[in-house]
Order: structure tokens, then C-alpha cells, then sequence
């Protein structure tokens, strides 16, 4: 069964971060995903609040870009904020847009190393292991959590070309599907995802972003999560098209009415 999210994008100023959150979790819906995009708000304190306001909803962020953050820090903010929210939280890394990292005088010339490597030593040091690594971008000498999480969030990357999607199955929990993407390129993509999994670490969550106006007619918006589902998401999060959307009436649109549609297939 696909789980269905709303999105709190970074165009939305962080006084709402709290009232959004606290609306999703009254209206029950299950997920609710934040992004990190220079130079905004930092997903990771944006999860943490909206984390702190609710009870029940789980909170993804999607995506953390790996070049502006180094990875023993990542991997302390996640384990601490996991630690604090046991079994709420869903992390995704991914390059971050170019420009913006060149901006921040963080841009690397391989992003897809930078990725392999973080991606290792992250999901690594997040499951309480000591890692030693020399790569050309991540080293870590004898590193390993004091706190580790005790219940490990799942760890995705974002992206849909076929590396990106192979790196994703080989060394992460699933995939952030960026949005503007097709089922059929979904489908497809998914592929490449699926033949660099190794079975021992469970099936692959799959994650796609979708926009749609916030005064969509729920039965538009549950056949568009359902066309997804079918091929292979097992979360869909929907953002509202415009910057000034009423992000808390759209969270609770959704739980009360898309996801009734979504379930019953109709």
C-alpha cells in the first residue's frame, strides 16, 4: 500500500514550520517531507521542530546535499534527532543543485564519488559501526557514534539516472525521486535500483515528489498517486504548486480526502 505525504517546502517561511506540522499530525497523515535548498531553511532543524510539534507523523527529508556537510556531522544531527524521535524519521542525501554548491565554494568535481563515498561511510556510522575510510572526498579516521540511533532511520538518496539509481540500491535503503518525473520513468528507473539490491537488507523504499495546485479535485490527485504506486512507488509526497499555499489546509485535504480515494482505489 503507498503511503501518501504532503511536502513543507523551503519557500514556505519557517514561523509556519510548527502550525503545518501540528496540522498534519491532527489530520492524521502518516509522512510529511521537508528539502534543504541553499540558502533557506536547514532541513535537519526543520525536522527536528516539526518533529518536536507532533506525536505521530513521520518526517523525511529530502534531500540533504552532501558537498555543503560533512559526514561525521550528519551522521551525529541524524542519530540525535532519530534518538530524540524514535522511528520517525527518514533521511535522504543526494549532489545538491551544482550551481548552488558552487555558490557555496562547495562544489566537487565528481559529485557521483562524493555520493558513493558519503553514502558508505553515512549508513555506516548511522548502524554503530567504526569507520575508517581514505576516499578522494570523505576521510574518517577510527570514527564511530557515541549515540548512535536505536532504531536506525532509513537512509535514501536522491536522484533517477541509472548510477544514481544503481548507488542508491547498492549501499542505501531506497531512492527520492525528484519531481517532474513520469510512472513510466519511474518504472523504468526502478529497474537499475532494484539490480544492485542485495536482498539481506529488505526491500527498497521508493520516494517520488509530485506538485499538484493545491485546489485540485481530490479524485485527480489520488489517480495520479495511484498511477505512481502502481509503478513501484511505496510513498508519494505531494507538494502544492504555489509558493503561498495554505500548506496546512492542504495537509489535512489530503488525509481526510485524497487518501480515503487512494485506498479504495477510486
Amino acid at each position: 500500500m503507498v503511503t501518501l505525504a504532503a511536502i513543507f517546502p523551503p519557500t514556505q517561511p519557517p514561523e509556519r514550520i510548527v502550525a503545518v506540522a501540528a496540522a498534519a499530525d491532527a489530520a492524521g497523515l502518516p509522512e510529511l517531507w521537508v528539502w534543504e535548498d541553499c540558502f533557506k531553511e536547514s532541513g535537519i532543524a526543520t525536522a527536528t521542530a516539526m518533529l518536536a510539534a507532533t506525536s505521530r507523523v513521520t518526517l523525511g527529508i529530502g534531500l540533504l546535499p552532501v558537498p555543503l556537510r560533512n559526514v561525521a556531522l550528519t551522521a551525529m544531527e541524524l542519530a540525535t534527532v532519530s534518538r530524540l524521535f524514535p522511528g520517525r524519521l527518514v533521511a535522504g542525501v543526494g549532489h545538491g543543485v551544482l550551481d548552488w554548491m558552487g555558490q557555496a565554494g562547495a562544489r566537487a568535481e565528481s559529485p557521483m564519488t562524493l555520493l558513493r563515498e558519503y553514502t558508505a561511510a553515512l549508513y555506516a556510522l548511522l548502524h554503530g559501526e567504526t569507520v575508517t575510510t581514505r576516499g578522494r572526498y570523505v576521510n574518517l579516521d577510527s570514527v564511530a557514534l557515541d549515540w548512535p540511533p536505536t532504531v536506525v532511520p532509513p537512509l535514501l538518496v536522491g536522484g533517477i539516472r541509472p548510477r544514481t539509481m544503481s548507488l542508491a540500491g547498492e549501499l542505501a535503503d531506497g531512492v527520492i525521486i525528484p519531481g517532474g518525473v513520469s510512472p513510466d520513468e519511474v518504472r523504468a528507473s526502478i529497474g537499475h535500483l532494484h539490480s544492485q539490491r542485495d536482498v539481506r537488507r529488505g526491500p527498497a523504499e521508493v520516494v517520488v515528489f509530485i506538485s499538484a495546485p493545491a485546489d485540485s479535485p481530490a479524485p485527480d490527485i489520488a489517480a495520479v498517486v495511484r498511477d505512481y504506486a502502481a509503478a513501484g512507488a511505496t510513498c508519494v509526497a505531494v507538494n502544492a504548486d504555489e509558493d503561498d499555499a495554505d500548506i496546512e489546509r492542504f495537509a489535512g485535504f489530503l488525509a481526510r480526502d485524497v487518501s480515503p480515494l487512494v485506498s479504495a482505489g477510486g
